[in-house]
């Protein structure tokens, strides 16, 4: 079969829905491929035995580490992509971030352009994605145009007495920007959302804001079970001919005008890679980043905490400097209510018991710190499998990040503090892997995330970021998206 659209989308994530709803207004025949499937609505998606013991929503696909050993790399396919159990965290990227700052790791580059080039497309992505906050709490926080659409998710009793605590310590929390509808989600079950898959129930993720907008035009279209397999560059002009994928044992072949890739940083790279694409660089796989991440559980045996869903602030204390004029060392935030299944769940030898007690009297913590670029931690292929070389920097700066934290909460009234490194089987924001920038000598994309080997291919997924920052990636992605938007409307108006 062979089919001729305009635009040709590879992905249905956070970058690919984006773009969709940017384009889908043109009037542009627009073809959503999207290898996953939709989550049915009545999947086990408030189960934390099926998320996260046997679970019922991660693919059986296997990629090797950097010894050759197969590991589960913990990515989801689904209609919306891994957004659909996200933690519906919106930040931007700091003003700082798009500039060269030091780090205790090295240098992290800076953007090909400032804050401020992006700040319009922050804008409109927190408009999509109905953006709950107050960014007046933060004073990290960039420029905004104006306030968020919807005020910020609220505390919870137990929650609110921990901001005070942590208050009285010298910290300064401040709200979250999520995505999330709190009364419809609970609507739905007394769970949090973070990590909980949304069956279209009052989260705002890729399938219910950016597919749902550009899906509402008749000449945007989505099919799911559509496995891309290769994509050709015509030999005369480079720009990319057809796209090939299987569908239900069948091989579908399309040749549109402008193909935009959003597979996800490590599947879009791999891509580009079988395909033998976008690669007189050589950057395509390299700089791979993702984020340096501690879970942490405060425990004080006098605090009751009777949270639901937990997830509401978070603390930059350290974000721009080490609270001491050093280097920066990171972003804190709430995790998603740690139940005692989940404890279970990811300690097996922890007694149901225990797992009950210490999840009734602790709070949990998300440290983030960023992972700097480097052109050797890599995506690569190995034969037919993916392989996955991660070179993980910034250590000493993530250590003292929960160091500084933990002291802090010995401050606030909890003795014990628990933590746990994520390791490289966890997908902490997995982001760089098609980087763009200014020079088509050491980058794949330029700022308008337009191929520079190829005028009619585009990335719109976290491959593109140049840094990972220290904050969720997710609406930086929907900006960069639309962004990008405007340059596909303006080559598809010429």
């Amino acid at each position: 079969m062979r089919r001729t659209p305009d635009v040709v989308i590879i992905g249905s994530g956070m970058g690919g829905a984006t773009l969709a709803a940017s384009l889908a207004p043109t009037g542009a025949d627009i073809l959503i491929l999207e290898r996953g499937h939709q989550i049915p609505d009545d999947a086990p998606a408030r189960d934390p035995d099926r998320i996260y013991r046997n679970s019922a929503f991660r693919s059986d696909e296997t990629w090797l580490d950097e010894t050759g050993k197969p590991f589960s790399p913990g990515n989801y396919y689904n209609v919306g992509g891994n957004t659909k159990l996200y933690g519906a965290v919106l930040y931007r990227y700091r003003r700082q971030d798009f500039q060269a700052m030091e780090h205790l790791g090295g240098i992290s580059p800076a953007w090909p352009f400032p804050y401020e080039t992006l700040a319009p497309y922050y804008d409109a992505a927190e408009a999509l994605y109905q953006v709950r906050g107050d960014f007046t709490e933060d004073p990290t926080e960039p420029p905004h145009a104006g306030p968020y659409p919807y005020p910020a998710v609220p505390d919870e009793p137990a929650l609110a007495a921990v901001r005070r605590r942590l208050e009285k310590a010298g910290l300064h929390p401040a709200a979250l920007p999520l995505g999330v509808d709190l009364d419809r989600w609970l609507s739905h079950g007394n769970d949090g959302w973070d990590g909980y898959p949304d069956t279209r129930s009052g989260k705002m993720d890729a399938e219910t804001c950016g597919l749902a907008a550009a899906l509402s035009h008749n000449n945007a279209r989505m099919e799911t079970g559509a496995r891309v397999t290769h994509m050709t560059a015509a030999p005369d002009r480079g720009r990319i001919a057809s796209v090939t994928y299987e569908q239900a044992g069948e091989t579908v072949t399309v040749t549109p005008k402008i193909v935009a890739l959003a597979a996800g940083a490590v599947q879009t790279a791999a891509l580009l890679l079988k395909s033998g694409l976008a690669n007189s660089s050589g950057a395509v796989g390299r700089h791979f980043m993702n984020h340096n991440a501690t879970a942490m559980i405060a425990y004080d045996p006098r605090f009751h905490n009777d949270a639901v869903y937990q997830k509401t602030f978070a603390i930059n204390d350290w974000y721009l400097a080490d609270g001491d004029n050093g280097p920066p060392l990171g972003n804190v935030q709430l995790l998603g209510r740690v139940v005692p299944k989940i404890l279970k769940a990811t300690t097996p030898s922890m007694p149901m018991a225990l797992a009950t007690h210490l999840s009734r009297h602790s709070v949990d913590f998300y440290a983030i710190s960023e992972d700097l670029p480097d052109p050797e931690s890599r995506v690569v292929l190995n034969g037919n499998d993916i392989q996955l070389l991660w070179r993980r920097s910034n250590m000493e700066a993530h250590n003292r990040l929960v160091k500084r934290m933990k002291q802090a909460l010995r401050r606030a009234g909890f003795p014990v503090v628990l933590s746990r490194l994520f390791d490289g089987r966890v997908p902490s924001h997995q982001c760089g892997t098609a980087r763009l920038g200014d020079d088509p000598a050491t980058a794949v994309l330029d700022p308008d995330c337009r191929s520079f080997d190829h005028d009619n291919l585009y990335v719109t997924d976290a491959s593109a970021l140049p840094t990972s920052a220290a904050v969720n990636p997710s609406l930086t992605v929907a900006a960069l998206a639309l962004k990008a938007g405007d340059a596909i409307k303006r080559e598809l108006a010429s």
